[in-house]
């Protein structure tokens, strides 16, 4: 069993749920204290961030970050779930659909946006997961949400008979359903979409070019707290006594001008100390770690 702590990224195959990843991961690196940041769905494939043991804690501080994706969203098709898992619920031809309205439509959804997830998601109503509800043949509402996307932009389109499969890269803020972004797109065109492929190549500053496949789990790089923290949050340098002080829930007296820099706290050894958030002049802990994590 491991008492390693780190940040491990995973390549993670289509067919597999993000818990399955989860699940491997914890017979890999003997422990079951590992968790993940972001959901994939199970035809999806690409990055998936797990936190293994205390670094869990650094999830929360993940799990909003944007992300990337390639995705391909095939108009002229519509399904119940917005994806290609799901079942056809209506077919319009779509092969005269012009580039230009495809590209019209893109723009609409670019910038901030009200967003209603797809019915098929993980979203919980009345303490019970929408897809559950739905897959039981109960209606589901769920509510718009804000979100931003930063860019939407064609890369590629393929005619073929009633249908256009069109290529897009999509930069957006957390919580951002791209099969929603599929089918809004076929709806504002008049003839259905939803999303026939799905990769996320970014969360954050962390790239999947960087990921290990879901057989390397065991052999992968563990980033450790610090290096990460730093990498999203910014670097707090303080000294050996500041470190002793945070640990023991004590204030930095007028420390809040440091804060520019970041906000993970790293001692002179290089180790995490926690997350620091600002207390009028002075700053504070919000979330220690073990001194040897």
């Amino acid at each position: 069993m491991t008492d390693r702590a780190g940040i491990v990224l995973v390549d993670k195959p289509g067919g597999m749920s993000s818990h399955d990843v989860v699940a491997r991961a914890r017979r890999a690196l003997g422990t079951r204290k590992i968790g993940h940041a972001g959901t994939l769905d199970p035809m999806a494939t690409g990055l998936l961030v797990l936190g293994v043991n205390a670094a869990t804690r650094l999830l929360t501080y993940l799990v909003g970050l944007d992300k990337t994706y390639e995705a391909t969203i095939r108009l002229g098709v519509s399904t119940d779930s917005d994806d290609a898992d799901g079942e056809v619920t209506a077919v319009v031809a779509a092969d005269a659909v012009p580039d230009e309205a495809i590209a019209d439509g893109v723009q609409a959804l670019t910038g901030p946006i009200s967003q209603v997830p797809s019915t098929v998601s993980a979203i919980k109503v009345a303490g019970r997961r929408a897809y559950d509800l739905a897959r039981a043949g109960e209606s589901v509402e769920l509510a718009a949400r804000e979100v931003t996307v930063s860019r939407f932009e064609v890369t590629g389109t393929r005619r073929e008979v009633g249908v256009v499969d069109v290529d897009v890269v999509v930069d957006c803020s957390s919580g951002t359903y791209i099969r929603a972004l599929a089918r809004d797109l076929g709806a504002a065109l008049g003839v259905g979409g939803h999303l026939t492929a799905l990769r996320r190549s970014h969360v954050g500053p962390f790239a999947v070019t960087d990921a290990c496949g879901i057989d390397q789990i065991d052999e992968a790089r563990l980033r450790g707290a610090a290096e990460v923290a730093t990498a999203v949050l910014g670097r707090f340098e303080v000294s050996a006594q500041e470190a002793r002080d945070l640990r023991h829930g004590k204030r930095l007296s007028g420390a809040a001008g440091r804060l520019a820099d970041g906000t993970a706290a790293v001692d002179p050894e290089g180790r995490l100390v926690g997350i620091l958030e600002r207390r009028g002049a002075d700053v504070k802990s919000v979330m220690n770690m073990a001194e040897g994590s």
